[in-house]
């Protein structure tokens, strides 16, 4: 008699999958809020829509994925702060046009579903909906065998926000003599990871668990898997205010190829190094590999991991609000006629 053939010898875990989306559900629901209209299961997220405080309420979407950054967590076996690397990724990216997240959707794929695995992965993303103020309304998990190494998995995930349309952060107001303030990152954040990864292991040598002195008592992997930052705590209540002209997230291609995606025509930055405390890690992987200045600030944030541009009036105000919300914000260049090009200065 032949044999039966279930999905699980042909290598996918339905039990598994449904002890993965247990664990997965709590965390979720942790995120929940009174818009919230579906449960973690259902084949698609109801959210409620309605905006009656605005007048013109437009939704903001975006999506992105960790990046190699993620080879660090599988080396490490650290997986609880990439979750938080995703969600305030994607916060950012659609907070430079003003909007607040409304929810979230994740998708995670493996080769072999690990519940403790996907469980860690989901807790990183339900903490960061959580300080957000956003909903993790739902999301894919995926096990798909010989499609990844062993031990690995892929994570992206997707933003949906709402920005009311008078409040919209489009860049077109900005003109020179205008501020450019920068708020400090918390490291490389989720970009430049193929670099640095290449810097580190390849060329340095080191390992995830060393120490080099320029790190002080951090580890390499401990400094590589430092969660991206947020800034919607430091900037929300300045959403509608009328003194943010322009707002750029500094992820991959730095300053240098971020901050002109905000400027009108015939406008350039001119920003000044120096001006800020550089982390030691950037001097760290530009001395191992002896990377020139401008690769540095094409590749990394270097940091800088939010840019606010402003009219010289207002750049008080905001350097104030900031500080009353426990960041800090530097003035950091100017905004000059020109090409749309980013000098650095001193670099």
């Amino acid at each position: 008699m032949t044999k039966s053939v279930s999905y699980s010898d042909a290598g996918v875990s339905i039990d598994t999958a449904n002890q993965a989306v247990a664990r997965i559900r709590e965390f979720a629901k942790s995120t929940f809020n009174e818009r919230t209209l579906t449960d973690i299961g259902s084949f698609g997220g109801m959210f409620d829509g309605r905006f009656p405080e605005m007048a013109e309420p437009v939704l903001v979407a975006s999506a992105d994925g960790v990046g190699t950054k993620l080879k660090i967590a599988f080396e490490t076996g650290i997986h609880s702060t990439i979750g938080q690397d995703l969600v305030n990724h994607c916060v950012n990216d659609i907070l430079v046009q003003g909007a607040r997240p409304l929810f979230f959707l994740d998708y995670f794929a493996t080769g072999k579903l690990s519940a403790d695995v996907t469980a860690s992965v989901v807790e990183g993303l339900s903490i960061a909906c959580r300080e957000n103020g956003c909903v993790l309304l739902g999301g894919e998990t995926a096990e798909m065998p010989g499609f990844y190494e062993e031990g690995e998995y892929d994570l992206a995930g997707f933003v949906v926000g709402v920005v009311d349309k008078k409040n919209v952060i489009d860049g077109s107001r900005i003109e020179p003599g205008d501020v450019v303030l920068g708020l400090p990152s918390r490291g490389l954040h989720t970009n430049g990871y193929s670099l640095a990864r290449k810097l580190f292991f390849e060329i340095g040598g080191f390992r995830p668990v060393d120490s080099p002195d320029e790190l002080g008592n951090e580890t390499v992997g401990e400094v590589l898997l430092t969660p991206h930052k947020s800034y919607l705590p430091e900037l929300g209540g300045l959403i509608g205010s009328g003194k943010i002209k322009g707002l750029a997230h500094i992820t991959g291609g730095g300053l240098l190829e971020n901050i002109p995606r905000i400027l009108p025509e015939g406008m350039s930055v001119r920003i000044e190094r120096g001006s800020w405390t550089e982390p030691p890690v950037f001097g760290l992987m530009q001395r191992l590999g002896n990377v020139e200045d401008r690769e540095m600030f094409r590749t990394f944030n270097m940091g800088i991991g939010m840019v606010v541009i402003c009219s010289g009036d207002e750049k008080d105000a905001v350097i104030e609000h900031v500080a009353s919300k426990g960041g800090d914000c530097l003035t950091i260049g100017d905004v000059r006629e020109g090409n749309g090009e980013v000098g650095i200065a001193g670099a």
